[in-house]
This record gives structure tokens, C-alpha cells and sequence, in this order.
């Protein structure tokens, strides 16, 4: 059997600080195959894109990666800077969020596509502005906007070139760090349709991450919730987002006000609070100070993401009933 696009066995991220190590994500398992689409949603702070920058070792000087992230098999903590470098765009690429902070206002975008082209194929110059505008035209730009700078361009579409410069090399796994946090609801479908397209007729991976869990419902077909750097639930979207399970689920889900609705509208429901420091979480489960239907073993009960019918949980109710 081939490997799995990405798998993750027991990940674990810490940063090095003058109180100690402190850490990020604590002991993650996901695993992607091609043509396959993986939500990651959360609170800010809750770790998000520290394990999707951990995948490529993308990450700062002070952080220490532990356990395994397997690229089709290949252990990214044991690959040389040479060979990450050319694993890097050419088998996994990265969707930044904010396209106009992550593309060069000084250059056009034609040539910052074409880059990782000449970097990491054998394509003749002479074929590589040929390259760029199928790729454009791919993302539903015309191949003459190769010739634009950033500013030139809406959000949208600084957003479609860098779906466009992510699938420059043909990778088979593309990882989207809250690409349409900055768009308009319109914008942001449009957005949301052509990956959902690329996934399909491509059949590449995708790993999408946003704090929206209408978002990844409408585009993955998967869903993960991560909260103080684990997993707490994981299953398929639509019966994540219809039935969750994990306490903080249903918080995160009741979070959005119904259209129609004036009660959800003028008393929208939430959570008091924000996510534990990573430097100082709580004993037992690390929700349990926000969480409505704490019992008094939560305290001091960790429970790890274990199997509840169709799905894997992360909570002692769930898992006891």
C-alpha cells in the first residue's frame, strides 16, 4: 500500500523561552490521504499553525519538534536542509494567510509563480511563462495578469495567485493557513469553490485551517477540532458541525448566530474566557475551566482522543457514556 500523503504519529511542538520549554501543540495524530480534505479549526492560540508550519519545518529557531511528520512516508525531522528544499513546493506547499503581506510588492506575480517553477523543475525558460498563465487561468485569473504587482489586484485575487504559486510544482499536498480570513463573504466563496475544484480534478490533499467551522464544513470533508494543542475531536464534518460531541465543539458551533434568528442575533452564545497559556495549562483536562459540563474528575482526568462511534473524542462524558 502507498504511504499516506501526511501523517502525523504523536506530534508534538515547544518553544524555547526564558521560563523553559512551553509547549504548542502536545501529541497530535492526523493522517491525509490524496484527494482527500482535512479541516483544522480552534481559537487563536490554540496551535493550529504552529502544526501546519511543523509539517514542512517551517518554524522559528526557538521551537523543538518532536515525535513524526510523515511526508508519503518520509520523516520530515530526519530530511537535511538540501532535502527539504526540495520537498518543499514541489510535494507540499503552503497557502499563507494574508496574500498581500506574503507576496513581494515590488515584483509582479507572474515571476514570483514562476520561481518555484525554475527552482525545482527542468522546464525551459521558454516554457515556463507558458506554465504561468495556464496556472493563473487555472485559479480563474486571465494569464495576462502575470504582468501585475500586488496592488494592482483585488484580495481575491492576490488570494487565487497564491493558490496558483502553491500548485506551481504540483504538489500533492497543499496546506491552507486561513486563506479567505481577509475576504468578503463573496470573495471568500469563490475562494472556497475553486479549492474545492483543484482537490478534485488534481487529487491532492488538503489540510485547510480556520477558526470559521462554517468554512471548513462547506470544503473538507473532514473535520478537526484542536483546543491547548491536541485534538479533542475529529470525524466527518458534517456530523461534527450537525452532532458535536466534545463540549467545546458545541461551543464553537453555537458561536455563530442563525440567519433569521433575532435570538441568536441580540444574545449570541459563546465561551467565557480564552484558551489556557501554554505555559501554564491546567491540570486534568485543559478545558475543564470553560467548559459547562465539567464534572469534578475533569480536574484532574486527561483523556485522549479515543474512538465514540463514528468519530474520535477527547472527553470523559463522551467517552463513559
Amino acid at each position: 500500500m502507498n504511504d499516506p500523503l501526511l501523517e502525523l504519529r504523536e506530534a508534538t511542538v515547544s518553544y524555547r523561552t526564558a521560563q523553559g520549554l512551553v509547549p504548542a501543540v502536545r501529541g497530535v495524530d492526523l493522517r491525509l490521504e490524496a484527494g482527500q480534505t482535512l479541516g483544522l479549526a480552534g481559537e487563536s492560540g490554540c496551535g493550529k499553525s504552529t502544526l501546519a508550519m511543523a509539517v514542512l519545518r517551517l518554524l522559528p529557531r526557538n521551537a523543538e519538534l518532536g515525535g513524526q511528520v510523515l511526508l508519503a512516508g518520509e520523516d520530515v525531522r530526519a530530511m537535511s536542509w538540501g532535502r527539504l528544499r526540495a520537498v518543499r513546493w514541489a510535494q507540499a506547499s503552503v497557502v499563507f494567510q494574508g496574500a498581500m503581506h506574503a507576496l513581494n510588492p515590488v515584483q509582479r506575480v507572474g515571476e514570483q509563480i514562476a520561481e518555484p517553477i525554475r527552482l525545482h523543475s527542468s522546464r525551459p525558460d521558454n516554457k515556463v511563462s507558458a506554465r504561468v498563465g495556464e496556472l493563473l487561468e487555472q485559479v480563474g485569473l486571465p494569464a495576462r495578469r502575470a504582468s501585475a504587482y500586488p496592488h494592482e489586484l483585488s484580495g481575491g485575487q492576490r488570494q487565487r495567485v497564491m493558490i496558483a504559486m502553491a500548485l506551481a510544482c504540483e504538489p500533492g499536498l497543499v496546506i491552507a493557513d486561513e486563506p479567505t480570513t481577509a475576504l468578503d463573504v463573496m470573495v471568500q466563496a469563490q475562494v472556497l469553490t475553486l479549492l474545492s475544484r483543484l482537490v478534485d480534478e488534481l487529487d491532492i490533499g488538503l489540510l485547510m485551517i480556520s477558526h470559521d467551522l462554517s468554512v471548513l464544513g462547506s470544503t473538507c470533508a473532514r473535520l478537526a477540532v484542536m483546543y491547548a494543542g491536541r485534538i479533542v475531536e475529529l470525524g466527518p464534518s458534517e456530523q461534527v458541525l450537525r452532532h458535536p460531541a466534545h463540549p467545546y465543539t458545541k461551543a464553537l458551533a453555537a458561536a455563530f448566530p442563525t440567519i433569521g434568528d433575532p435570538a441568536s442575533r441580540l444574545a449570541p452564545r459563546g465561551l467565557p474566557g480564552d484558551p489556557p497559556d501554554p505555559a501554564q495549562l491546567p491540570g486534568g483536562c485543559p478545558f475543564h475551566p470553560r467548559c459547562p459540563s465539567a464534572l469534578e474528575t475533569c480536574s484532574d482526568t486527561d483523556v485522549r482522543l479515543r474512538a465514540v462511534g463514528d468519530r474520535s473524542v477527547a472527553c470523559v462524558l463522551e467517552v463513559e457514556a
